[in-house]
């Protein structure tokens, strides 16, 4: 018993250690969210793995198309083999774990435009490009986003502040991806296939738990009450959610 309450206390402490570090580097380093060198013509779709996704409506090529992780399998059944931009966790290059191996299996032989890689280190790039290389995933422009940035986009786009300290502190790669459209000047964005309601993965039949819940909800919530151009597809998210069902045109 006191064992256990021993190590309750060491963690509390090393999470106190670790959130100051990171709130004074923030401060220190006042990052701007992750670069974006290209302009939206049109909508942004931000397609996530949930085992439910719709469609948008209208979709042509004048939307700009989002995945995440394994994503991509989805937009490839609409006709989109190569999406504009992928953001993809460090984990699914080389992990372990069941949903990194799907993600490898669903991606290999494809590519992207723009991969963006969180939270990978800076000083092994060459790794990282060989850890792509070794399941054929491919790109055209390589980025490496850090935990700052990332907070940045949380901060910069909803007021929201994370010390990601933990998964429930921090929002999910699809809901970064509609953070980064957002800030980067995207008229409207869609999202489809990300429902912090659902478990489980498309692209794998395991039913895997969903990180990340709460804070997605908080974050779709303030970025709704704020009157962000967000959207989705899907009917259900719509209702359950409250976020406006996309129709096919752009807000006035």
């Amino acid at each position: 018993m006191q064992q256990s309450q021993s190590k309750g206390i060491r963690a509390q402490l090393k999470d106190i250690k670790t959130g100051f570090y990171r709130k004074l580097k923030y401060r220190l380093l006042r990052p701007a969210p992750p670069p974006f060198n290209g302009r939206f013509s049109g909508p942004v779709v931000v397609v996530g793995s949930a085992p439910k996704s719709d469609k948008p409506v209208g979709l042509d090529e004048t939307y700009t198309i989002f995945t995440v992780n394994g994503s991509q399998s989805v937009a490839s059944k609409w006709g989109i083999s190569v999406p504009d931009l992928t953001f993809m966790m460090f984990n699914q290059v080389e992990g372990t774990t069941t949903n990194a191996q799907e993600v490898r299996r669903v991606l290999s032989g494809t590519r992207t435009k723009s991969l963006y890689v969180l939270l990978w280190r800076r000083n092994e790039i060459d790794r990282l490009r060989n850890g792509l290389k070794a399941f054929d995933y491919n790109y055209d422009e390589l980025t490496i986003v850090d935990r700052y940035q990332r907070m940045a986009l949380l901060d910069k786009v909803a007021g929201l502040a994370s010390l990601e300290l933990d998964a429930d502190s921090k929002c999910s790669n699809g809901m970064n991806a509609v953070l980064f459209a957002l800030y980067h000047g995207a008229p409207a964005v869609i999202i489809c296939g990300i429902n912090p309601n659902s478990a489980g993965h498309i692209y794998n039949g395991v039913g895997l738990k969903r990180h990340h819940v709460d804070m997605d909800r908080l974050l779709i919530e303030r970025l709704v009450r704020d009157g962000r151009p967000l959207f989705t597809a899907d009917p259900d998210v719509s209702v359950r959610l409250g976020i406006p069902l996309w129709t096919g045109s752009l807000p006035s």
